[in-house]
């Protein structure tokens, strides 16, 4: 049986991403996330932003379609997360969501095209055109003369940069970057956050999950989260000319608060 996604109807474009009262609970009665309401337009560049234990693991889990809420619904690119099989919700994340982590997660002993061609392992295309275009990806990034590099052969920035153009080859609707710079000097983080930058310009949707305050101050939109709950979301589709959008009865501003 196919797991092909359908595809949406013409007229209006869904949103990218349309969270509605999530909530994730765990056993214990731990509550991760508490009724978090979140819209992401095709085209944005985003930080998701919080401190260890704020709840922006289990959010990236939740939009990633890796984990499903406790309650609340998840649109991903117009498709109802709830309603879909497993083998349809793997469908849907290979078709819509690219994925870049703190640890590269390259595959060893294998050449920089051929782990970006596994972000095409699953699309039914034939080998020659998964290399063709994990090539093209490369390049893209910055990395045409590291082709042929295995893992071992690349510095922590352009193993992130082959990263990210794995998670870009596919053309998803969304790419979620965790900690994408975590791993790195400063250097090395600072030209992975200018093709971050770059890939937006082009059209990308991307949304970075970060706890370090500096880097989603250099984004246009930031989410920030404490608790389990979104307390801050500035220039968000909702907020009026691009201004902050405070969560309501959050008191104090969670820029000041104590990071915990």
């Amino acid at each position: 049986m196919s797991t092909a996604i359908p595809v949406e109807k013409p007229g209006a474009e869904p949103p990218v991403v349309e969270l509605a009262g999530v909530t994730k609970e765990y056993p214990g009665g731990v509550a991760a996330l508490r009724g978090v309401d979140l819209t992401i337009v095709r085209g944005e560049l985003l930080a998701i932003v919080g401190p260890s234990g704020s709840g922006k693991s289990t959010l990236l889990h939740i939009v990633g379609t890796l984990d499903l809420p406790t309650a609340g619904s998840v649109t991903i690119a117009g498709h109802d997360a709830a309603a879909l099989s497993d083998r349809r919700l793997s469908a849907l994340r290979a078709q819509h969501i690219g994925f870049v982590f703190q640890a590269f997660h390259l595959v060893p002993g294998i050449s920089a095209q051929d782990n970006v061609a596994e972000g095409l392992l699953y699309s039914g295309l034939p080998r020659a055109e998964r290399h063709r275009r994990a090539a093209r990806a490369l390049e893209r990034v910055g990395l045409g003369d590291r082709m042929k590099h295995r893992p071992h052969e690349l510095s922590g920035g352009q193993k992130q940069r082959v990263a990210i153009a794995r998670a870009v080859v596919g053309e998803p609707d969304l790419l979620l970057a965790d900690e994408p710079t975590g791993a790195l000097d400063s250097a090395s983080g600072e030209a992975v956050m200018q093709l971050i930058h770059e890939l937006n310009m082009e059209g990308a949707t991307i949304a970075v999950i970060t706890h370090d305050t500096e880097i989603a101050a250099r984004l246009p939109r930031q989410v920030r989260i404490r608790d389990g709950r979104v307390v801050q979301d500035s220039g968000g589709p909702d907020a009026p000319d691009g201004r902050s959008v405070r969560a309501a009865g959050s008191g104090t501003d969670p820029l000041s608060g104590e990071v915990r």
